[in-house]
């Protein structure tokens, strides 16, 4: 697909043509959250005011659509990450929900005393602090793996941690903060040659920007969120291994997860429905099957490709800027760039681009020992996607100039 068709798709992003303060848009904040094609509100109010029904309980015409609907979702979630059963897909409302019922319901069943668990020091707090909980609760022990001046996994430092004793290894996959990948085959090829941990990864940041096969690797669990690929918010899925899964006791009782109960016990439904307890968001779902299409007809490859052009561009143009930091200079990263100015805060900086109509994060990014690691609290974040231009960054880099030379 030529630049100009990819640009021409800015015309299925509505919130595109907004203004923010009376400027045009420019969004850098897709990290944070994507936005979503015209394709997606369409699934969501189609659910919403024609085909509305709930899902697995009742024979009517309106909800066996929405039953059917939300398996093919499934399915097609079955596809797009290569897992060997649509089993083994379990919706959730996010990525945080999806590692809580994983570090609840995989520590209930294979976390012990003295066991330990490992994750790196630059993983967002949903990868943080469910295995925190976890391990004081279970009196286990969190190690965790440093990474690089260049926010790279130091890999020795990685293998020199995993023993008899580790259960679990929870990495992401594209870091948040910095944009580092991590090189998911040599990761798991070091872990499966030194232990027998299971192996989690955080999808979130890669899982629409690049094809994964949980099966090639071998990844026994996988997260990510519905609205940081195009989808609607309040939509995340965890992917495991059905045999891991089936050893996994529920997270939650209700409604849909159970087989029989009575007075004295229940007895639990089939995978996935034994992790789904309740009526889940049925329009979500449907929508993040619409954004599955719409990626699909875009295509990975060059979702990728673009984003790798927009990193370059603004990675050297933010290079003229003075006093200026960049953190992360992993030589594989996702379209996700952090730097601080040099006696300026971030936050009087993303005000006053907020006033130019130019939206990116600023804060600790919710990676405060990854921030601590380099000596930040704060930082500010731009992030791509595929719709954004050359052209705004041009205007980002010219107002953050103006910017910084009204400050000094």
């Amino acid at each position: 697909m030529i630049v100009q068709e990819i640009e021409n798709l800015r015309k299925d992003f509505p919130m595109l043509q907004k203004k923010m303060r009376g400027q045009p848009l420019v969004y850098f904040d897709n990290a944070a959250t994507t936005l979503r094609p015209l394709a997606v509100t369409e699934a969501l109010v189609r659910y919403y005011t024609e085909q509305t029904g709930t899902v697995h309980r009742a024979l009517y015409e309106f909800a066996e659509l929405a039953t059917d609907a939300q398996h093919k979702t499934r399915q097609k979630l079955q596809e797009w990450i290569g897992a060997k059963s649509e089993k083994e897909i379990i919706f959730t409302s996010g990525t945080t929900a999806s590692l809580n019922l994983l570090a609840s319901s995989f520590g209930e069943a294979f976390i012990k005393e003295g066991d330990e668990i490992i994750i790196s020091e630059i993983e967002h707090h949903s990868n943080f602090v469910p295995w925190q909980m976890l391990c004081n609760k279970k009196k286990a022990h969190l190690k965790i793996a440093p990474v690089l001046d260049s926010t790279e996994l130091d890999l020795n430092a990685l293998e020199s941690l995993l023993n008899e004793r580790t259960k679990l290894v929870s990495i992401t996959h594209i870091s948040n903060a910095f944009g580092t990948e991590n090189p998911l085959e040599e990761i798991i090829r070091i872990i499966r040659r030194r232990s027998d941990a299971k192996i989690a990864i955080d999808g979130a940041q890669s899982v629409a920007h690049m094809k994964i096969n949980v099966q090639k690797l071998d990844i026994d669990f996988y997260a990510f969120s519905a609205h940081k690929m195009y989808g609607p918010t309040g939509v995340g899925v965890l992917y495991g291994k059905e045999a891991l899964l089936n050893d996994m006791p529920p997270y939650q009782g209700g409604g849909d997860m159970i087989d029989e109960v009575t007075l004295d016990y229940s007895t639990y439904n089939e995978l996935p429905f034994k992790f789904e307890a309740g009526t889940p968001n049925i329009a979500g779902i449907l929508g993040l099957g619409a954004a599955i299409d719409y990626l699909n007809k875009v295509g990975l490859d060059i979702i990728w490709a673009k984003e790798q052009e927009l990193l370059a561009y603004a990675e050297t143009r933010l290079n003229e800027i003075k006093n200026i930091t960049l953190l992360g200079q992993a030589p594989q990263k996702g379209a996700i760039l952090a730097f601080v100015i040099k006696g300026a805060h971030p936050l009087d900086i993303a005000t006053l681009l907020d006033l130019r109509g130019i939206a990116l994060r600023s804060g600790h990014l919710c990676v405060q020992p990854g921030l601590k690691r380099f000596n930040q609290t704060s930082v500010l974040r731009i992030s791509f996607s595929f719709y954004n231009t050359f052209n705004e960054i041009d205007f980002f880099i010219q107002s953050l100039k103006e910017i910084i030379d009204s400050l000094y």
